[in-house]
């Protein structure tokens, strides 16, 4: 799921292939678009609102223009397997994707083109998301490694490993001074701090995987929020 930046849109993706835009205000399901031909696993929006990108097990990821209500705007394709993950480049007209065949691709909507592959990973990415300033793009795969890529000097910065347990979900903090990864086999979230190489500890409370992590809406982005298999979500300070 993506909250619209304004709050007031929440949009979907389904095993069913299709991504639903819904509208708090009306309760109701405002547009479907029903364009990916497999199981989409994750949906996006732009920090602008205007554009929302979703990726699927059919290998695409295809960004929709909010002022166009039926069709896809662009297809991207470059990927040799299901992409799992995507996530904007913070105010920017790029986008990363992390994908089963083992890399994560940098994309430009401007030229519709790829513009960057990092390699390295190798088993499948569940997980991309960049930090705050739009330098460094962090991805888990689930042979349990954190990689952190520095985007301008495009080579890996760093690699964290969480001991053989699958890497589901990975996020920054709000200084770019940690990164954080839920896991699955012992249901916690890693903590590793990015200037010293080293886990600085984790966060145990979940009873089955971790799939999912995002930080508050304040501006401060003190609480953590994660959510697991166990059927719950928690809220750490």
């Amino acid at each position: 799921v993506a909250f619209h930046p304004l709050g007031n849109f929440l949009a979907t993706a389904s095993g069913d292939g299709c991504v639903k835009i819904w509208d708090f205000v009306n309760a109701k399901c405002q547009r479907t678009y029903a364009e990916h031909g497999q199981p989409v696993w994750d949906v996006a929006f732009h920090d602008s609102g205007d554009f929302l990108i979703s990726c699927s097990m059919d290998q695409s990821i295809k960004l929709w223009d909010m002022a166009i209500p039926k069709q896809s705007r662009f297809t991207f394709r470059g990927h040799a397997d299901q992409v799992n993950s995507i996530d904007w480049m913070p105010y920017s007209c790029m986008f990363a994707s992390g994908s089963t065949d083992k890399t994560v691709s940098l994309w430009d909507i401007r030229t519709n083109l790829c513009v960057q592959t990092f390699v390295g990973h190798e088993q499948s990415i569940n997980s991309v998301k960049w930090n705050n300033t739009g330098d460094y793009i962090a991805s888990a795969d689930s042979d349990g490694y954190v990689k952190v890529w520095d985007v301008r000097m495009v080579k890996e910065a760093v690699n964290f490993d969480c001991q053989y347990s699958s890497a589901n979900c990975v996020l920054f903090d709000k200084a770019s001074k940690y990164v954080l990864a839920g896991t699955s086999d012992n249901n916690s979230i890693h903590c590793f701090n990015l200037q010293t190489g080293e886990k600085d500890g984790e966060l145990k409370g979940h009873e089955d995987s971790v799939l999912a992590m995002t930080w508050d809406n304040s501006k401060e982005g003190s609480c953590l929020i994660s959510a697991s298999s166990d059927c719950s979500f928690r809220l750490w300070q």
